[in-house]
């Protein structure tokens, strides 16, 4: 039998909202193994699906680098000890310089200039990892860092025409997009992003929560409950944050409407300190 020690009981529970008791007992009954627990606590009607499991833990920024003609950008995420450090103006000019840097070269060696920050902040500094975003075609790259940098946000939009993106509408949207990233963290732009074990998965469980009931009834159930998993999970199926009666994807048709061009998400990136940590 598995050892199902009190912090594993306590991690079930913080993914799953579910009590400490229900947690032990499908801890024990899947032999200690978390993802098989949450699973039966799902089937179970009692845990909700667990979204990602990463919380920030360390302290740090993200930051972000646009390049020539928001034809590019890169979100970074650096690490350091304390807050303090964080909104030390010496730390964030490093973190800008990393972010610039790495936007011309990804390959770039910044070791020396990191060792050279610690030396002088007297705290470890880690350059944890950096993602880019490059449009083809036409279109652009938009950014937000969120208030205290520690969400931070790049999302990339293809257009038909180079005159959308100088329209008042659309550079909106293109701001709204990234808002929308930030607040209600989704996993991809579409439902057909999604990992179809992941889809299969929500279907079985969905089926096993209402099995009592008519076939007929719980195809129907199950076609709800998978149509408010994507509506959670993917961007343009979620309500828009400033008008919750609107779906992004109803938002961004309006806007093309309006300007008479194809507006389409092909990409986004969404960093928030400390979410790659060890639990």
């Amino acid at each position: 039998m598995a050892d199902i020690t009190v912090a594993l009981i306590s991690k079930l529970r913080q993914r799953t909202g579910a009590g400490l008791g229900n947690c032990r007992k499908a801890l024990i009954e899947t032999e200690g193994d978390i993802e098989a627990a949450i699973d039966s606590l799902r089937k179970k009607g009692i845990a909700t699906a667990a979204k990602k499991s990463g919380r920030a833990t360390k302290e740090g920024v993200i930051t972000q680098c646009i390049g020539d003609g928001a034809k590019s950008g890169l979100l970074v995420e650096i690490n350091c000890e304390t807050d303090f450090v964080a909104k030390n103006d010496m730390f964030q000019e490093f973190c800008n310089g990393v972010a610039a840097t790495l936007l011309e070269n990804p390959e770039a060696d910044l070791d020396e200039k990191r060792t050279e920050v610690v030396a002088e902040i007297g705290e470890n500094v880690q350059i944890t990892r950096h993602g880019r975003l490059e449009v083809e075609g036409t279109g652009c790259v938009t950014t937000y860092i969120h208030h205290g940098a520690k969400i931070g946000v790049l999302v990339e939009v293809a257009v038909g025409q180079e005159s959308t993106l100088e329209a008042d509408a659309f550079k909106t949207l293109a701001k709204d997009l990234t808002l929308q990233v930030a607040a209600s963290d989704p996993e991809a732009v579409t439902r057909e992003e999604i990992d179809p074990e992941i889809v299969a998965k929500e279907k079985e469980i969905a089926a096993e929560q209402f099995k009592d009931k008519p076939p007929q009834a719980v195809e129907k159930i199950v076609e709800g409950k998978l149509d408010k998993f994507f509506q959670e999970r993917c961007l343009v199926e979620q309500a828009f944050v400033k008008q919750g009666d609107l779906s992004l994807k109803d938002y961004i048709s309006n806007v093309s409407k309006e300007l008479g061009d194809e507006i389409t998400v092909n990409r986004f990136l969404r960093f928030q300190v400390g979410e790659t940590a060890d639990e």
